[in-house]
C-alpha cells in the first residue's frame, strides 16, 4: 500500500519509512524542505511538500494515499498547549480526508500519559488528564466515533536507537555533565518504559496490515519498567559522578533554569 507519513524524516519516522519500504510498501513523506524532501528520496520515498500548518497539503497527501501515519509533532516547548492544539487539528484534517474510507489512520501518543500504580495497558484511557497532551487521545477517540479507521501508538517515553541525540536519556546525560550528579527524586523508583526506535517502527507497520478496531490503542513497548534509579547508576558510572537522591530535581530545575 502507499502509505502518507508525517515526520518522515524524524528519528523515529525514518526508521518507520525504511520499515515500511522493506516490507513492499510505498511511502509518501511530508517534507517542509529540498533538504527534507532530498532525505525522502534517498531513502526510497516520495516527498510530498507541506507542513502540519498546512491543512491542505495533509489533505491532498492523505486522499493520495492508501493509510496515513501521523508521526510529525512541532517540538515548540515554549507554546506547547498551542502545539497541542495544532496537532488536534492536524489530525482533524486528516480525518476530513479519510472520511467514508476504510483507510487505516494511525496517530501517535505516549503511554506516559497514563502512568498510575500498577500495569498500564491499552483500554487505560484518562479523558480529564492534565497534561494538555492528552487531546491527542480525546481528538482519535473523536474520529473514531465519527467512523475514521483510526488507532492510536503509544510511545514509550524512552525510544531510544543509534542516533538518539534528543531523547529523555540524552537530555539526562546532558544535564548531568552540567551539574555533575545524575539525580533522582524519591530514591529513583518509578519505573519507565523503553523501547528501540525500529521495534517501534515494526509496530507501526504490523498495525497498518492488519485489521484493528477503530479506537485501538497499541504499546510500543520492550522493557515494561525500567527504574530511573538504574538509568541514574549507569550515567553516573559511565561519566563517573555521583549518583543518588536529591531533594531538587536538577533534570527538572535545568530546563527552566
Amino acid at each position: 500500500m502507499k502509505v502518507f507519513v508525517t515526520g518522515a524524516t524524524g528519528f523515529i519516522g525514518t526508521a518507520v519509512v525504511q520499515e515500511l519500504l522493506v516490507a513492499g510498501h510505498q511511502v509518501l513523506g511530508l517534507a517542509r524542505s529540498k533538504e527534507s524532501a532530498k532525505k525522502l528520496i534517498d531513502a526510497g520515498a516520495e516527498p510530498h511538500y507541506g507542513d502540519l500548518t498546512d491543512f491542505e497539503s495533509l489533505k491532498l497527501g492523505a486522499r493520495l494515499s492508501d493509510a496515513v501515519i501521523h508521526l510529525g509533532f512541532v517540538h515548540d516547548f515554549g507554546r506547547f498547549q498551542e502545539m497541542c492544539i495544532l496537532d488536534c487539528g492536524v489530525i482533524g484534517a486528516i480525518g476530513d480526508a479519510l472520511t467514508g474510507t476504510e483507510k487505516p489512520f494511525l496517530i501517535t501518543s505516549g503511554t506516559a500519559l497514563f502512568s498510575k500504580d500498577g500495569t498500564t495497558t491499552e483500554n487505560d484511557r484518562s479523558v480529564n488528564h492534565p497534561h494538555p497532551r492528552i487531546a491527542t487521545e480525546n481528538v482519535a477517540d473523536e474520529q473514531a466515533a465519527r467512523g475514521i479507521n483510526v488507532a492510536v501508538i503509544r510511545l514509550s517515553p524512552s525510544v531510544h536507537g543509534e542516533g538518539d541525540k534528543n531523547g529523555f536519556v540524552p537530555l539526562f546525560i546532558k544535564i548531568a555533565k552540567e551539574k555533575g550528579v545524575a539525580a533522582m527524586v524519591d530514591g529513583g523508583n518509578n519505573h519507565w518504559p523503553a523501547v528501540h526506535r525500529l521495534d517501534a517502527a515494526r509496530l507501526y507497520r504490523l498495525a497498518l496490515e492488519k485489521p484493528f478496531e477503530k479506537g485501538t490503542r497499541y504499546h510500543a513497548v520492550a522493557e515494561e519498567g525500567v527504574q530511573l534509579k538504574t538509568v541514574a547508576a549507569e550515567i553516573a558510572k559511565r561519566l563517573s559522578i555521583e549518583s543518588g537522591k536529591h531533594e531538587i530535581n536538577l533534570f527538572v530545575s535545568a530546563l527552566i533554569s
